[in-house]
């Protein structure tokens, strides 16, 4: 392959940038997703009007498959606080939390000692022990009021728990709702593995059946302990690698970007001492990027070729897949 130079590597990122990675079947049962949240919450607000906004309303609700998601997008309290409110209120042992919370019929033991429940443990007791239920209940209905409460939590978290919150959701519009659940859901739809850039990569490989895979290489575990990185794809393996690929999509500014630029260029450092016939490529593509044009240039420093996820780009990667590993493209 011919080599590029750092000016053609970053011409690429800015003008073969596809700006957003946007995977159209995921977007599509996605927003299926959301559309089914919002059908939801119309039907907690026919349940409300038939019967009103009661803690025993809401507490059927929250066994339902999205309910306790759903209550939270209407708190705006996030999964990460609710599990601090729980951990505080195991861990404290003040006789008035206890009795509002009805902790001791939690039924729960730790057997290995005191651990933080997440946000998969928390669901499940929800489902399955009233008393734990009940008192998350009791949370969104009187957590504003109750001063021991009011004593830990900021104030900006606090008012997630004024029970007004609750009695608001018989008045939302559906466009609000979509605001609200869209919010909340942006770091579940962010974390998808569907809505990984890499999967275009995965696909690719695939496709040709071309063997990759991902971690650490023997070698720099071995000699550089502390300054090794952990690889997004290592083609066709870790004992003999011919091509090593880092990806880094760049939607949103960030300062880290400088950061991520002096990581690779250390990477190519070592894959220079410990692997010097393979090849070290740089997926960098994104909006993010054309604005960090500088740091774009010292991360295609750091590159023996640089691509994005045009399908130029993408056809280009593959004419270089073809000519590496031949033996792997026999059907390019």
């Amino acid at each position: 392959m011919t080599p590029r130079t750092t000016i053609q590597k970053t011409e690429t990122i800015s003008n073969k940038n596809t700006f957003y990675f946007v995977n159209s079947d995921f977007e599509n049962n996605y927003e299926s997703y959301v559309q089914s949240l919002i059908s939801e919450t119309i039907d907690l607000q026919l349940k409300i009007q038939e019967d009103g906004c009661t803690e025993k309303v809401i507490s059927d609700f929250i066994v339902t498959k999205n309910g306790l998601t759903l209550l939270l997008a209407y708190t705006a309290l996030s999964f990460e606080t609710l599990t601090r409110i729980v951990t505080y209120i195991r861990k404290t042992n003040n006789k008035n939390i206890n009795t509002i919370f009805n902790k001791d019929k939690w039924n729960t033991v730790d057997k290995n000692g005191f651990k933080e429940w997440n946000s998969t443990k928390i669901e499940k007791l929800v489902k399955t022990n009233e008393y734990f239920r009940e008192s998350i209940v009791k949370l969104f209905f009187f957590g504003y009021n109750i001063p021991n409460l009011k004593k830990i939590l900021p104030t900006f978290e606090l008012k997630k728990l004024n029970p007004s919150k609750i009695h608001s959701v018989a008045i939302l519009t559906e466009d609000i709702m979509d605001t609200m659940i869209r919010y909340k859901e942006k770091g579940s739809y962010s974390a998808q593995k569907e809505n990984n850039s890499e999967i275009v990569i995965e696909n690719i490989l695939d496709e040709y059946n071309v063997p990759y895979t991902r971690g650490d290489l023997p070698l720099l575990i071995e000699n550089e302990m502390t300054r090794k990185r952990t690889m997004d794809f290592i083609i066709p393996n870790k004992e003999n690698p011919k091509i090593i690929i880092e990806s880094s999509y760049l939607s949103t500014t960030s300062s880290g970007s400088g950061d991520k630029a002096k990581t690779e260029n250390g990477v190519k450092n070592l894959l220079e001492k410990y692997y010097p016939e393979a090849k070290f490529f740089g997926f960098i593509d994104g909006v993010g990027w054309i604005s960090r044009s500088e740091d774009a240039k010292r991360m295609c420093e750091a590159f023996d070729d640089v691509y994005t996820y045009h399908s130029d780009e993408l056809e280009r990667f593959k004419e270089t897949l073809k000519e590496i590993l031949p033996e792997y493209y026999k059907n390019a």
